[in-house]
């Protein structure tokens, strides 16, 4: 049975190991995430818990999906840091491990950060993918509105510059 947990950040240092191994098969799949491949573990994890001190701050949050005793996805919102963006915050970094995907895994993930955004008063989310990747079906399915495309914005994990689509999602207010 798969549980969404969103995490503290005392409790994202505990989990560094288990998401660095998640972002590692992520980016080493071809995932475009920010990373490029090979990425070495400890460093992953090392990114993970310099996450701690914005998440303990709130300026980020972060959600994982455990299955089976092992992390099998993540989502963050970032909230905008400036006082007239208070109402937007961008998702980031939703994963599924290759191995679980096309389970809901992904919507589910998408759904908890959707309904914590509401509850918080974020009106506005915005995101980011690779043009082409299977992300943006789910992110279709889920009611996002596409914006547009930017060319070469952004390496893939093997560092070829690829498209990136941007999309947004109203939300009603608390």
């Amino acid at each position: 049975m798969t549980e969404i947990v969103h995490v503290s950040g005392p409790e994202l240092v505990t989990y560094a190991d288990a998401m660095a191994e998640l972002l590692v098969e992520t980016v080493e799949e071809g995932s475009s995430v920010g990373f490029l491949a090979p990425l070495d573990r400890e460093k992953a994890a090392v990114w993970w818990r310099e996450r701690a001190g914005a998440v303990e701050s709130g300026e980020v949050s972060i959600w994982i999906a455990r299955e089976g005793g092992q992390v099998a996805g993540t989502i963050a919102l970032v909230r905008a840091p400036l006082p007239n963006a208070r109402h937007r915050a961008e998702v980031a970094k939703l994963m599924v491990r290759p191995a679980a995907r096309g389970q809901g895994l992904g919507r589910a993930l998408l759904d908890a950060v959707e309904a914590y955004a509401q509850v918080e008063g974020i009106t506005l989310l915005i995101l980011d993918t690779e043009s082409g990747s299977l992300a943006e079906q789910v992110y279709c399915k889920a009611g996002w509105t596409e914006v547009g495309s930017v060319p070469g914005y952004a390496a893939d994990p093997a560092g070829s510059l690829k498209p990136t689509t941007f999309y947004y999602k109203e939300l009603a207010g608390p």
